[in-house]
């Protein structure tokens, strides 16, 4: 059993040999992303004035930081006034010129592991960086028709990335869209199902109906809306904080849900106590995953970024190793 067929069987509560997951090395990694490439197009930072660097991203938003090592935020939005809607330029990001490094990973004999081709989020993701995201939430409220159009539009290119992702190959897609806080959802429930649940059925079914999973990764408190992304379509859940959630609030979940997580990295790898690192990586396994499937096991990539040293993550792996081997166990 290869590990795209890990991952596969994980997903599908079909019976993997052991817990997939996405360690670095010396461990394994059962998953290989992909994305399509922007001709001419680079996240390099400028220096325009001391102490303040910037970029233009590919949807012509203007990004800023204060320091060299951030991510930054959006300064501007390419989408200051709603007056500017109707001559808004999307990127091309659906031309099939820009999948030829997608297409050749795909063709690859040699890569046996779970493609993931990358989406750059779903509508909302995209649309609060054009208006920036205090005044998104605003015009939620107060624009809904102006929303409504925009949202369509960025739905409207994501379903050909989709498709052309398909036609390259992968095995599914994943995307980022932070909905939550730290107590709970940003907008209220029902204004989430009104507004944007439409657009996750319908890139879904689209994903679905070329044979790709969906993969979401999401910030913050949204366990109110877990039983929608379930029927809406999304397969795969990566939330980097089980315990936000409640782990036993998420095992109610594991035979509809897949859920990617690491060891959780606000709360118990900062204990920096391997008794409690290793007994919640145990407890997410027999929880949301074991022999049927419907976990895979992860990794938060910037240690750094956490404050930790790279041991805690260890002690994680080795930890989701030793009770993820189902074979062993059977």
């Amino acid at each position: 059993m290869d590990s795209r067929e890990i991952v596969l069987r994980t997903i599908e509560h079909a019976g993997p040999a052991r817990v997939a997951a996405s360690f670095p090395d010396p461990y394994w990694n059962d998953l290989v992303h992909v994305h399509y490439e922007l001709p001419g197009f680079c996240r390099d930072w400028q220096e325009v004035r001391p102490g303040r660097q910037e970029y233009v991203d590919e949807w012509g938003n203007t990004w800023a930081r204060v320091d060299r090592t951030s991510k930054g935020e959006v300064a501007r939005g390419v989408l200051a006034s709603w007056n500017d809607l109707d001559t808004l330029r999307l990127p091309d990001l659906a031309n099939p010129v820009h999948f030829k490094g997608v297409r050749a990973v795909c063709a690859d004999p040699a890569e046996r592991r779970f493609r993931v081709g990358g989406l750059p989020g779903f509508p909302f993701n995209i649309a609060r960086k054009m208006r920036r995201l205090d005044q998104f939430l605003m015009d939620i409220l107060l624009e809904p028709a102006q929303v409504s159009t925009l949202l369509k539009r960025i739905e409207d290119l994501l379903a050909q990335v989709i498709v052309q992702y398909a036609k390259a190959g992968v095995d599914g897609v994943m995307f980022p869209e932070d909905w939550g806080t730290q107590l709970g959802l940003m907008i209220k429930p029902d204004t989430w199902r009104q507004v944007f649940k439409p657009g996750f059925v319908r890139l879904c079914a689209v994903a679905h109906d070329y044979g790709l999973k969906v993969i979401m990764h999401s910030c913050g408190k949204i366990t109110a809306i877990i039983p929608d992304l379930i029927e809406a379509g999304i397969d795969v859940l990566q939330f980097d904080q089980p315990q936000l959630h409640g782990i036993d609030n998420l095992a109610q979940f594991h035979s509809q849900m897949t859920f990617w997580c690491p060891v959780d990295i606000q709360t118990t790898l900062q204990t920096k106590e391997e008794t409690r690192i290793i007994a919640e990586a145990r407890e997410l396994i027999e929880k949301l995953g074991g022999p049927e499937g419907g976990f895979i096991a992860g990794y938060y990539g910037d240690n750094a970024s956490i404050g930790l040293e790279p041991h805690w993550q260890d002690v994680a792996c080795r930890a989701f190793m030793r009770y993820g081997d189902y074979a062993r166990r059977a």
